[in-house]
């Protein structure tokens, strides 16, 4: 018989919606959670048998006891290791994004070609692109190409030239592709989940890029002090917020950035969203949360640039002052 070494904790939401399942995941995704499935009306997380504690999972929902709009159930149910792949091939589609990017697993067959496509091995981590925050920052990845293939003549979208830092890397899908438009070697990949960690730099082997990214187990303590042309960084509304200084300081200066160097010696037309210094584009929070995000974005000396929404998530570009 297969040993039995997952749990799949299911929490049942009372009334179910999308928005009551994140918040829940947000409440919980930090108790040692490999993943996270929504199928309506519950909210799967799988654990490791070791890394489960009822007790510390109670603690975490009591802060719905009392919340009149929310009632939570919760089962356990063990998972055999010979299901577990086929949990996540039933779960995990291909997606192609603007017609340009195809997210897919290494299962997936015979699918229309695009300019890029990742691999990807769906089984233990964030970022597959199915998230409205995820494809978000993809589109912002391919337009903030567009714009640099603008300034230099490219025939197609590139980052060429340009240091990118992936925060809170998951799967690795934003690294691979800042890698695959042509980022400055090696891009930078940081997660504080080591599960993360090995699941993008396994990800990163699958795309062939293993000399192109290089994947950093750890948090906001190892950015770079002004060495970032571009920070991504899809995370959450509080660590956002936590780490925003941060993220100001690892990017360089208007005057030491490569797009405005190069002004100086006949880029002309510099579009607005490459007018200021280094880049950062977050995700990962809703539509209500722009304003504060905004204001300490501001505080930290960087400047709004741009804005994309998907079902009232949200993705912001600043540029540092």
């Amino acid at each position: 018989m297969s040993e039995i070494n997952y749990l799949e904790v299911c929490i049942e939401i009372t009334p179910f919606s999308e928005e009551n399942a994140e918040i829940v995941t947000a409440m919980i995704e930090e108790a040692g959670f490999d993943s996270f499935v929504t199928e309506q009306p519950c909210l799967k997380a799988y654990i490791k048998r070791e890394l489960f504690s009822q007790q510390h999972l109670r603690c975490l929902l009591n802060f719905f006891d009392n919340n009149p709009d929310i009632k939570l159930s919760v089962t356990v149910n063990p998972v055999k290791q010979e299901n577990w792949n086929k949990i996540w091939e039933s779960e995990f589609r291909p997606i192609c994004i603007e017609g340009l990017c195809t997210i897919k697993a290494s299962f997936h067959k015979n699918l229309p070609k695009t300019d890029y496509s990742i691999t990807i091995d769906p089984k233990m981590a964030f970022g597959t692109g199915h998230h409205q925050t995820t494809s978000l920052m993809v589109k912002w990845l391919l337009k903030l190409a567009r714009l640099r293939a603008s300034m230099t003549g490219a025939s197609s979208p590139t980052l060429k030239g340009m240091q990118v830092l992936d925060m809170g890397t998951g799967t690795g899908v934003l690294a691979i592709l800042a890698a695959k438009l042509g980022a400055q070697r090696p891009v930078h990949a940081i997660d504080v989940d080591i599960v993360a960690v090995n699941s993008a730099k396994e990800n990163i082997y699958k795309n062939r890029l293993h000399n192109s990214v290089t994947v950093l187990h750890g948090d906001s303590s190892l950015v770079q002090r002004s060495k970032y042309d571009l920070i991504l960084a899809n995370i959450n509304r509080n660590i956002l917020l936590a780490d925003m200084q941060t993220y100001a300081l690892g990017l360089k200066s208007k005057g030491e950035t490569l797009f405005q160097n190069r002004s100086k010696r006949g880029y002309k037309n510099i579009p607005r969203e490459f007018s200021g210094g280094g880049l950062l584009v977050i995700s990962g929070f809703y539509g209500e949360d722009v304003p504060l995000l905004k204001k300490r974005a501001e505080e930290c000396g960087l400047r709004f640039a741009g804005k994309m929404s998907r079902d009232n998530w949200t993705a912001l570009l600043f540029n540092r002052i």
